[in-house]
């Protein structure tokens, strides 16, 4: 896309994490936008999140830089 069409069109007054939605790899829960409470991972050169309740579960595995695949 050509840099100066996305200025153009770009409303900057709107929230981009708004029209979003963020889904917990682990467990599935979604949420409108980024949630500021959720973890974030980057596994296999993609980002996952996690909600609470599933960070906290496994936070050991989290902070010992296991795979999600692993817990």
């Amino acid at each position: 896309m050509d840099q100066k069409t996305f200025q153009s069109t770009a409303d900057p007054t709107a929230d981009p994490t708004a029209r979003t939605r963020t889904t917990c790899a682990r467990c599935g829960t979604t949420r409108a936008g980024l949630p500021l409470t959720w973890t974030c991972s980057v596994e296999n050169g993609r980002r996952v999140y996690f909600c609470d309740s599933c960070a906290r579960e496994h936070l050991r595995s989290i902070e010992g830089r296991l795979d999600s695949a692993w817990w």
